[in-house]
């Protein structure tokens, strides 16, 4: 299935209610690239929601750029997500070690030049999902997803 730009199906039509909504979700990296740009390369994620149960294997792709001042959010995520450490201390990152990674992700959408897009605005390891889901603080606070 090709993807457009902010995870959109270029071969079919999406209603509003078959988007993700922004919020807090435990999901499962599907697919993974990386992607040159001049100005700013960026990794290509593709994520399906694992939980909450009632946006399960809803798939949704976003952008985790890599230029010097983003490195800390790919640092960030592959920390989070539980990227091998031997390969991250080598500060090499393999594609397909990355299909599979499960982690909390807190997701917001934009919309830029008429387009809407996933912004991926904190991550937790998959072990906090519980305490995260509870619903008490949807939030992003400094570093973290939620407190």
């Amino acid at each position: 299935r090709a993807l457009g730009r902010g995870g959109r199906s270029l071969g079919r039509d999406r209603s509003a209610g078959d988007e993700l909504p922004d919020g807090v979700f435990l999901v499962r990296v599907e697919g993974a690239g990386y992607r040159w740009h001049t100005q700013k390369p960026y990794y290509f994620i593709r994520f399906v929601v694992v939980e909450p149960e009632h946006v399960a294997g809803r798939s949704v792709a976003g952008r985790i750029y890599c230029t010097p001042r983003a490195m800390w959010k790919l640092s960030w995520f592959l920390r989070d997500f539980g990227y091998d450490t031997e390969l991250l201390g080598k500060e090499e990152i393999e594609d397909k070690a990355l299909i599979g990674l499960s982690g909390v992700v807190k997701a917001t959408h934009t919309i830029a030049h008429g387009i809407r897009m996933l912004n991926q605005q904190g991550f937790a390891p998959s072990s906090q999902w519980e305490e995260l889901s509870a619903g008490l603080c949807n939030h992003v606070s400094g570093s973290e997803v939620s407190r």
